[in-house]
C-alpha cells in the first residue's frame, strides 16, 4: 500500500452473522501476509448510505454487499459498472481516492470461474442451458451464461411472472417454461444451474425430476449448505459432471480482494478448507 494507513474492509447486510466472508478474505490476508482487516458489519437500511459514505474516513478501502442492500447501493455508488446495471445489484463497492463510490457485481464472474475450475471442459457453446429459479442470483447466472457463448437458456421459476420480467430484459434467447414443466427443460440442456434457494438447509428439498438429465450435462448448484445437495447427489449418480456452489462464492470475492489490497488472490483447496473449517 502506499499510504501508512491499515486498510480495512468488510461485508454489510441485515443479517450478516451467518456471512461466510470474513473466513475468507481472513485467511487470504494472513496468507498474503498483508496488514489489513476485513469487518461484518450489520447495517439497517435507513443506515446504508449515512454509513456508505462515513466508512472511507474511517480507512475502509471497499466493501462486499449481501442481502438486503444489493440492489439500493446502485442509487447510491457515483459508478456503476455495466455489469452491475445490467444485473440490477452490486455486490462490490471500491472506496476511491478521490472519494466516490464505485459499485460492481463479480457473481457473475465468479460463476463462470467456478463452473471452468470445477468441470474443466465446460463448453458453454456445447447446447442450451437450464436455470432453476428468477431471482438475483439468476440475473448474475443469466448475464454470464450469455456472454460466455451459451446459445440459449431455459428458465423457470415457481412464481412465472418473475422468470417472464427476465425474459423482457434479456430477450428471445430466454425461454421460460411453467414450473410443473420444470423437469422437461432438462432434456437435452448441457448445463444445467440450480439458483433457487431449494434444498438449501432450512428450505424445501427440490422435487424437479431429474430423469431427463443428459450424463453429458454439467450440473451446478449455488446452494453450498449442504455442499452437496440433493440435486448434485442426484445427477453424480446419473452420470453427470457436477459442481458445488462454495467455488463461486470464492471466486467471486478475489477481484474485491485484489483491488482493496493490491494481491490478487489464488482460490485453491486450501481457501476451501479455511472457509468450511
Amino acid at each position: 500500500m502506499t499510504d501508512q494507513r491499515i486498510p480495512l474492509a468488510g461485508v454489510i447486510g441485515s443479517p450478516i452473522a451467518h456471512s461466510k466472508s470474513p473466513k475468507l478474505h481472513g485467511y487470504w490476508l494472513n496468507r498474503y501476509a498483508i496488514r489489513g482487516h476485513y469487518i461484518p458489519m450489520e447495517i439497517d437500511s435507513d443506515d446504508l448510505e449515512e454509513t456508505l459514505r462515513a466508512l472511507p474516513k474511517a480507512g475502509f478501502v471497499g466493501l462486499n454487499v449481501t442481502i438486503p442492500h444489493k440492489e439500493r447501493v446502485l442509487a447510491i455508488a457515483d459508478l456503476v459498472t455495466d455489469r452491475a446495471a445490467l444485473i440490477g445489484a452490486a455486490n462490490t463497492l471500491i472506496f476511491r481516492k478521490d472519494g466516490k463510490i464505485h459499485a460492481d457485481n463479480t457473481d457473475g464472474y465468479g460463476f463462470v470461474e467456478n463452473l471452468k475450475q470445477g468441470a474443466e471442459s465446460w463448453e458453454p457453446s456445447a447446447g442450451p442451458a437450464a436455470v432453476i429459479g428468477a431471482g438475483g442470483a439468476a440475473r448474475a447466472v443469466i448475464a454470464a451464461l450469455l456472454d460466455s457463448g451459451v446459445p440459449a437458456v431455459r428458465l423457470a421459476n415457481r412464481t412465472k411472472t418473475r422468470a417472464e420480467a427476465l425474459r423482457q430484459e434479456f430477450g428471445t434467447k430466454i425461454e421460460v417454461y411453467d414450473w410443473v414443466q420444470a423437469g422437461n427443460m432438462l432434456e437435452g440442456a448441457a448445463t444445467v444451474v440450480n439458483t433457487s434457494s431449494l434444498g438449501m438447509v432450512g428450505k424445501p428439498e427440490m422435487r424437479i425430476p431429474l430423469d431427463g438429465l443428459s450424463r453429458d450435462a454439467v450440473v451446478t448448484d449455488l446452494v453450498y449448505t449442504p455442499l452437496e445437495t440433493r440435486l448434485l447427489s442426484e445427477a453424480k449418480r446419473l452420470g453427470c459432471r457436477t459442481v458445488d456452489g462454495l467455488g463461486m462464492l470464492l471466486h467471486q470475492a478475489a477481484p474485491g480482494f485484489e483491488r482493496w489490497f493490491g494481491v490478487r488472490p489464488e482460490v485453491d483447496e486450501a481457501a476451501r478448507q479455511a472457509v468450511l473449517s
